[in-house]
């Protein structure tokens, strides 16, 4: 796949990539979602992190069906296919859009599976609707109590997301999908593993995501959600979320993180697991950065595999 130039927007079929899958459109907590399904058994819901969407699992969703797995690959709320709204960023929403999922899918409850943002989403949802979350695996991504004291305490992890305080500029979502969105392809490049970052395999991935995030309000849409994790610390909304995922997690949860991911630190990350009470594993997967789920596909699908049975 070629990477289509320019500052046009583009179409969301763009994201409705043919395969074995289903594309279906599913209602939940108030917005529509699009989803790519395959598979029949226990549910396995995925959730991308940024700039990505659901394509960001689509080399996962064969070999969790083939495993005996429903494994659905989600666009989150403001990508790809799903609804834009302009609110509903929060974390307490983010996390209400998984378990509305899960519900109107027909499950009572699912394995979630989450990287990078989607990995935060994850975390967010097993600490607040435990009963719907019956396996946790995350990705790249350190626990929402986690990173906030990380930011505050290590010089190391404020550098690290030093690119995400831009998020917060009014209008930062036009430099970002500037010139073919190739901002956005500059922080991917740099948050990727270099031997995958060389590969042509990266570079179609790399491509298919930039012109996502030019779908009209996607990049907007991916802003807020960082917007609102910034001001929410000034905010009381923002205290009762963070009061509301000091909930330890009941849910037996498997954590993978990129020995080389520049943008969540591996100290941060590692963290995470004083918050968890259940059965909990920590693997660091080396010569890897922050897309571990694109750059060892094969590895991560059968960790989920082994984690979720």
């Amino acid at each position: 796949m070629s990477h289509r130039g320019g500052n046009a927007p583009v179409d969301e079929a763009c994201v409705l990539t043919e395969g074995p899958w289903t594309h279906r459109f599913v209602s939940a907590n108030g917005s529509r979602f699009h989803v790519a399904e395959l598979g029949t058994g226990p549910l396995v819901v995925l959730l991308h992190g940024f700039p990505e969407f659901w394509w960001a699992w689509h080399e996962q969703l064969p070999l969790l069906a083939d495993a005996g797995f429903r494994a659905v690959a989600v666009d989150l709320r403001g990508y790809g296919a799903t609804d834009k709204p302009p609110r509903g960023y929060d974390g307490f929403t983010l996390a209400g859009d998984v378990v509305g999922l899960i519900r109107a899918l027909g499950e009572r409850s699912a394995t979630v599976v989450g990287a990078g943002a989607g990995g935060l989403i994850a975390w967010s949802a097993a600490a607040l609707h435990p009963k719907l979350v019956n396996r946790l695996v995350v990705l790249g991504s350190a626990h929402p109590l986690r990173l906030r004291s990380a930011l505050v305490a290590d010089a190391a992890q404020r550098r690290a997301g030093r690119a995400l305080l831009r998020f917060q500029l009014p209008r930062y979502e036009h430099v970002l999908t500037r010139d073919g969105a190739e901002l956005a392809g500059d922080l991917m490049r740099s948050w990727t593993g270099p031997a995958f970052r060389t590969t042509a395999a990266y570079a179609e991935y790399e491509a298919r995501c930039r012109e996502a995030l030019r779908i009209p309000q996607a990049a907007f849409c991916a802003m807020e959600a960082y917007r609102w994790a910034f001001r929410s610390t000034l905010r009381l909304h923002g205290y009762r979320f963070i009061r509301a995922v000091r909930q330890p997690i009941i849910t037996p949860t498997l954590q993978l993180q990129g020995a080389l991911d520049p943008i969540t630190l591996t100290a941060t990350a590692q963290g995470s697991g004083r918050y968890v009470l259940a059965d909990y594993e920590w693997h660091l997967i080396e010569d890897a950065g922050h897309f571990l789920h694109v750059e060892r596909p094969d590895l991560v699908a059968g960790e989920i595999i082994r984690w979720a049975k």
